[in-house]
């Protein structure tokens, strides 16, 4: 892919005029015709249309030289290599569109917040902030934005609405914050030839009396990861269940990333629970948050994280491939695609493209993929109507230390590499979704047989269950570190699942603590709640027709339930 896109980049800058003195509406035809051709919703003639809008609306930021920046995935190195270079060629504005780790992107976005030191002129940073960049004001709110200071660089024909992700990124306050770029979720992935497998469908139904299917909850999961576990297949023994467990900063993303709620932590409520969310983080009525703990009403330690936490220990050391344990996200990710592991609970969409590439030994030779992917199971705790996983929502963002015409001119960029015009080709590339349009256009309805349910599940009615970090969170840099740190000590074996959580909430309740105290985040910031036990937090919940904190369920291996994966999809089709 890499190989491709720099001749396709090289190809570009040739066709769009390097050394030309101008830039136009000649760039821009040449674009289309060389990059874009039908793979558009937009027609010819409002493609054109839309690039004259840009030719014309950059014609003040000439010459300028901007910087933007995104961390490391296949979607943002085309923008980097391909529409970074088409965008100067077309409008006169240099972009240099780095690609980082994102860790680097935090610390440096935290950087500029801090300095006030114009880093960068725009971001792709995680909508995981949304809740830090309302809180401290340090962003441009982009309704505001877009309707005042930024009008004249607004393209008329941005569509807002069509971004699946734009409640994401919208604050208590209903201003937008961020635009998003782009967007993955974390699903259910599972050997679809393995499930349909006469032999192993017998053996499965004699061992456990119900149906070898996609399991609604965990506990199904839990037996088909047991079933699996030692099992040969194709002269290979196999393994139910894949994760990781190094502690580094990549397993802190293995639990922020909605593991809790899936469990049936925190409270009801899309695109995130209100007042209890994922992180077991509780807010009043005024959006402030009040605890982590459930001393204070949160859910951090309650019954349903420990519980998520002490699933997770079980399955990796029981059925997962034992150096599992000593692998982080990156390492484990490629595990699945070299055709020894049966299923894994929590699988990121932006792996597609990787795991179906012709010749792997999870693929077809005709090219159709021998897994598929679905719906995660939720745990014992869950309820409807909560979430039920994670979308990574990478989202434009434009800093307020960042001086009015570069910001103006990075808009244009922001605006360009999510436009109706460019968003079908790069999704094609990168799989990582943002708008309906797109999802819904005639080229995925034909490329969905390669792709194992991912365009059925983003154009079904579970989508809307699979949301990123929200609002509760009022320092995502701060607290997002706190993670790894503690649940790694309860992978390690030093501290035990209970005591892990009991650590993590006392460790965000005193950075709640801090920014109360400071008063930096003015009448939004943290309100720190008064302390009693979980009984009394659950039967103050349960009064205000809330769950979280939940109390322990004394049986937590619940009946399990499967489904039959073609049926699912036929039901979301009705």
């Amino acid at each position: 892919m890499r190989r491709q896109l720099l001749t396709s980049t090289t190809a570009l800058v040739l066709l769009l005029g390097a050394g030309h003195a101008y830039a136009g509406m000649d760039e821009a035809k040449a674009f289309l015709d060389k990059e874009i051709g039908d793979l558009s919703t937009l027609s010819r003639a409002d493609q054109e249309k839309e690039m004259q809008w840009f030719v014309d609306a950059a014609k003040p930021f000439a010459g300028m030289e901007i910087k933007v920046v995104s961390e490391t995935i296949a979607t943002h190195s085309y923008e980097s290599q391909v529409l970074a270079p088409a965008f100067s060629a077309i409008t006169g504005i240099k972009v240099t569109h780095d690609v980082i780790q994102e860790g680097d992107v935090v610390e440096k976005i935290q950087t500029q917040m801090q300095t006030g030191q114009n880093l960068y002129d725009a971001w792709v940073n995680d909508s995981d902030l949304i809740g830090t960049h309302w809180r401290y004001q340090q962003v441009r709110n982009l309704t505001d934005w877009m309707a005042g200071e930024g009008k004249d660089v607004t393209n008329p024909m941005l569509d807002v609405d069509d971004f699946i992700g734009k409640s994401f990124t919208t604050a208590p306050d209903g201003k937008l914050y961020q635009l998003p770029d782009q967007q993955f979720a974390n699903l259910y992935w599972f050997r679809y030839d393995w499930f349909n497998d006469e032999k192993n469908k017998a053996d499965f139904k004699a061992k456990y009396g119900y149906d070898l299917g996609v399991p609604v909850n965990w506990s199904a999961y839990e037996d088909i990861a047991q079933f699996f576990t030692g099992r040969e297949i194709d002269g290979k023994k196999v393994y139910g269940h894949m994760d990781y467990g190094k502690k580094d900063p990549s397993l802190g993303w293995r639990f922020t990333d909605a593991w809790l709620s899936m469990a049936g932590n925190g409270d009801k409520g899309i695109p995130n629970g209100k007042p209890v969310d994922e992180w077991g983080i509780k807010v009043d009525e005024k959006s402030r948050p009040v605890g982590s703990c459930v001393a204070r009403g949160g859910d951090t330690n309650g019954p349903a994280s420990v519980y998520a936490i002490q699933k997770y220990l079980d399955w990796l050391k029981a059925y997962a491939p034992p150096e599992a344990q000593g692998m982080t996200f990156s390492e484990s990710g490629p595990v699945p695609s070299q055709g020894t592991i049966a299923q894994q609970i929590f699988w990121y969409t932006a792996f597609t493209a990787d795991m179906a590439k012709p010749g792997l030994p999870v693929v077809n030779d005709d090219g159709t993929p021998k897994w598929r992917v679905a719906p995660s199971p939720h745990g014992v705790y869950w309820k409807d109507g909560m979430k039920l996983g994670y979308q990574d929502a990478g989202s434009w963002t434009l800093m307020k230390s960042t001086p009015t015409d570069r910001a103006k001119a990075a808009w244009l960029y922001a605006q360009f590499v999510v436009s109706k015009t460019v968003d079908v080709k790069k999704s094609q590339v990168g799989l990582t979704f943002i708008r309906d349009s797109t999802i819904h256009d005639k080229s995925f309805t034909e490329r969905a047989p390669k792709l194992g349910g991912l365009i059925e599940f983003y154009r079904s009615p579970a989508r809307v269950q699979w949301t990123p970090t929200g609002t509760n969170v009022p320092d995502y840099p701060k607290l997002a570190q706190l993670w790894w740190q503690n649940i790694g000590d309860a992978s390690s074996g030093a501290k035990s699942p209970q005591e892990a959580m009991d650590s993590l909430c006392a460790d965000q309740e005193k950075v709640l603590s801090r920014l109360e105290k400071s008063g930096v985040q003015g009448d939004i910031g943290p309100k720190m709640a008064e302390e009693h036990d979980l009984e009394y937090w659950n039967k103050d919940a349960v009064s205000k027709g809330n769950l979280a904190p939940q109390l322990k369920i004394e049986n937590e291996k619940e009946k399990p339930v499967t489904v039959n994966y073609d049926e699912l999809v036929k039901s979301w089709q009705k």
